[in-house]
C-alpha cells in the first residue's frame, strides 16, 4: 500500500512535514496546503517557502494548485517545474470552503463542468509534467460523479484522488462508498481512496472492500495519530515519548518562524484540537490549552498533560 498526507491548509505546511517525517517516516508522498495563482504572480513568498526544495528534503511532495484559471495553472506549474524541479502538480477540486466554492474553485468548479471541461484542455495542452486532481464526487448530487467521471477520462491524468463527499457534505456523514466503487470501475487512471480513515480498523475495512486499491491517502486519522500508518504496517502502537519529541520539534520549530507568544500559541492549539483526541479522558486538558494566553502557561499544561494522561 502507498499512503499519502492530504493537505490541510493552515497545519500541513513544511515544518509540520519536516517534523512528521523525522519521526514517523512512512510516507509515500505528501500534498502542500493548496497554493493560489494569480494574475500577477505564480508563487506567494509564503507559498514559495513552503515548496523551496531545501525546505523538503528527503519527501516526495506534491504542490496542489487551486484555481479555475487555466492560464494561472500553467504559469504556476512551469514556475514549479522548472524554477524548482516539481514534475508532479495536483488540481485541488476537492476544497468545500463557502469562501473557495462562491469563487467556483475548489469542489465549487465541479458543478461548471464545460469550463472545467476547457480547462483541462487547455492545461494538457500546454503542460508536459504529471497533472494529478484530487476530487469531491460533486458539488450538489452524487449524480454528477457520472459525468465528472467521463471527463476525467478523456485526459492522461496521472492520478485521481477521489475523496467520496460532496461539496456540501464539508466533513458531515460518511463517505459514499458506492460512488468510490463506480470510481473504481471506470476509471481510466491510476486511483487514490480519500476519506475517514481514522484508525487501523477503518483501513483495514477499507481494504477488504476495495482489494484492488494501493493507495490511499491519510489526513485528520494522521493528525490525530501520527504513527497510524506505524501501526498498520508493523503493529506498533504510538510511543508517548515520540510523541512529546515530536510536539517538542514542532514547537520549536514554529518558535523561530513565528514572532510572539499569540501566533505560537494558536499554531500549537490548532494542532491540539487533533492530537489531544489520542490521550484518554483529556476533555480538561484540551479546555486548559484552548484558555491560556502565555508560553509559560502553555509549557505547564503540557508537562501535565504527558506525565498524567495515558494514550489510547
Amino acid at each position: 500500500m502507498n499512503f499519502y498526507f492530504a493537505p490541510m491548509e493552515g497545519i500541513t505546511g513544511y515544518i509540520y512535514r519536516n517534523a512528521y517525517q523525522q519521526f514517523f517516516p512512512h510516507i509515500d508522498k505528501y500534498f502542500t496546503p493548496f497554493l493560489s495563482p494569480n494574475q500577477n504572480r505564480a508563487l506567494s513568498p509564503k507559498e514559495e517557502r513552503d515548496i523551496l526544495p531545501e525546505n523538503n528534503k528527503g519527501m516526495y511532495v506534491v504542490p496542489q494548485i487551486l484555481t479555475n484559471n487555466a492560464e494561472h495553472f500553467i504559469r504556476a506549474s512551469k514556475e514549479l517545474k522548472e524554477k524548482y524541479g516539481y514534475d508532479e502538480v495536483n488540481l485541488n477540486l476537492g476544497c468545500p470552503s463557502g469562501t473557495v466554492v462562491s469563487k467556483g474553485k475548489g469542489a465549487g468548479f465541479l458543478a461548471k463542468k464545460e469550463e472545467l471541461d476547457c480547462f483541462l484542455c487547455k492545461v494538457f495542452e500546454e503542460l508536459d509534467c504529471k497533472i494529478s486532481i484530487k476530487t469531491r464526487i460533486g458539488k450538489e448530487s452524487t449524480e454528477e460523479f457520472y459525468e465528472l467521471m467521463q471527463l476525467f477520462n478523456q485526459y492522461p491524468l496521472h492520478e485521481l484522488v477521489v475523496h467520496p463527499r460532496l461539496q456540501t457534505d464539508y466533513y458531515r456523514n460518511t463517505p459514499n462508498k458506492e460512488m468510490f466503487a463506480y470510481a473504481v470501475r471506470s476509471a481510466q487512471s491510476s486511483l487514490c481512496y480519500n476519506g475517514d480513515l481514522f484508525e487501523e480498523q477503518d483501513y483495514r475495512e477499507f481494504c477488504q472492500e476495495f482489494p484492488q486499491i494501493d493507495t490511499v491517502m491519510l489526513g485528520r486519522g494522521l493528525l490525530i495519530n501520527p504513527s497510524l500508518i506505524q501501526k498498520i504496517k508493523t503493529g506498533k502502537a504510538l510511543d508517548k515519548r515520540v510523541l512529546r519529541a515530536f510536539h517538542d520539534k514542532l514547537y520549536e520549530d514554529y518558535k523561530i518562524m513565528l514572532s510572539g507568544d499569540t501566533p505560537l500559541l494558536f499554531k500549537m492549539k490548532e494542532l491540539w484540537f487533533y492530537m489531544i483526541r489520542i490521550f484518554r479522558d483529556s476533555e480538561k486538558y484540551m479546555k486548559k490549552i484552548r484558555k491560556v494566553s502565555r508560553l509559560c502557561d502553555y509549557k505547564v499544561v503540557i508537562d501535565d498533560l504527558f506525565s498524567e494522561i495515558e494514550l489510547i
